[in-house]
């Protein structure tokens, strides 16, 4: 996500889904999962061009 993010000044963070019951039984086993506002964008393997469309 740094690599991807931070070349254009995007802030992103990340958060301990295990940590939240409510992001724990929404995301499950699809850790790591990636949104850009709200939107599930990716899971399991982080695409930096998936990423990168969806930023822009």
């Amino acid at each position: 996500m740094r690599a991807v993010c931070e070349p254009d000044g995007v802030a992103w963070a990340e958060v301990d889904i295990d940590a939240d019951p409510g992001l724990q039984e929404r995301y499950g086993e699809l850790v790591p999962v990636v949104t850009v506002d709200g939107v599930q964008v990716g899971y399991w393997r982080i695409d930096p061009e998936r990423i990168r469309k969806a930023l822009h």
